[in-house]
């Protein structure tokens, strides 16, 4: 119990840290910064939707309220804001088509499977298990964190060159990791794969091209947010580097790799894939191993 106390004590100092420093140069809503306002927004939806998901032993709809926590921040900001400029709605609006992608994928993908294998011993412990709710709350507000600065902030910058090139790697992360799912789903799908690893197409280049991609298009949004940020708000830009510390070494990578090693790891066409194909960036040490 004390450990799980812990960790949430320790996300929410962190997540209140950022809030604070997101709200230099934010305008205010109701006499409050609306970054700070904003940043609250998904630690609630979690709790709540915690509590009957506690009860009925169910993960089916972790993802989802993360999908709908960036919306819903999204809709606040929006709403709150009275003259977002250009570069606030792009963010918004990419924002908003990643987490309706992702969240419905994952929401159905979980109902297909009948479970997330990764809650199976998490959701029978409640403190553990809130505490995986409050770092979902914390994913969502600090992964958008640097997107939140802009969308809030009172500082408008005319379109440039950073905004430019921010939208063309958030769009190249984006269809990375669309194309890498797409390939997954249909790999999976094929009765012959069952109990078999995936090889081919993107994931021929990378073990987690889908992960590559994600952490490419939430650089993307730090970049386009960068002109705008003004004083402590740099910090915001954590984002990036936040999202991928957590697929890398807390829920993507390192668990499916454990996994990966658990069910093939006997296999030797396994082991030559993990040997001669990256973890993470396609083409970064790559091997030909026969």
């Amino acid at each position: 119990m004390i450990k799980p106390l812990v960790g949430i004590l320790i996300v929410l100092v962190i997540s209140c840290g950022i809030a604070l420093a997101g709200s230099q140069g934010s305008i205010e809503g109701n006499g409050l910064p609306l970054f700070l306002i904003c940043a609250s927004v998904a630690f609630i939806l979690h709790w709540i939707v915690f509590v009957p998901s506690f009860i009925l032993q169910t993960e089916h709809y972790f993802d989802l309220t993360g999908s709908i926590s960036y919306i819903s921040t999204i809709i606040v900001a929006y709403l709150f804001h009275p003259d977002m400029d250009a570069r606030g709605l792009v963010v918004c609006a990419l924002v908003a088509i990643w987490a309706i992608r992702l969240g419905s994928f994952l929401f159905l993908r979980v109902k297909r499977d009948g479970k997330d294998r990764r809650f199976d011993e998490i959701k029978t412990r409640f403190f553990r298990y809130m505490f995986t709710w409050t770092l979902g709350g914390a994913w969502v507000f600090i992964t958008m964190a640097a997107g939140l600065a802009v969308i809030t902030s009172a500082n408008q910058v005319a379109l440039d060159g950073f905004f430019y090139a921010g939208i063309a790697l958030w769009v190249l992360g984006f269809g990375i990791e669309i194309v890498a799912d797409r390939q997954k789903a249909n790999f999976r799908r094929n009765a012959q794969n069952k109990e078999k690893f995936i090889t081919v197409g993107l994931w021929s280049l990378s073990r987690h091209p889908n992960y590559f991609g994600e952490i490419v298009l939430w650089l993307g949004i730090a970049v386009v947010a960068l002109p705008a940020l003004v004083g402590w708000q740099y910090v915001t830009l954590i984002s990036p580097i936040f999202v991928a510390f957590l697929l890398i070494k807390v829920s993507g990578v390192k668990l499916l790799e454990k996994s990966g090693m658990e069910r093939w790891g006997e296999d030797p066409a396994y082991r030559n894939y993990v040997a001669s194909t990256p973890s993470l960036v396609p083409f970064s040490g790559r091997k030909n191993i026969q």
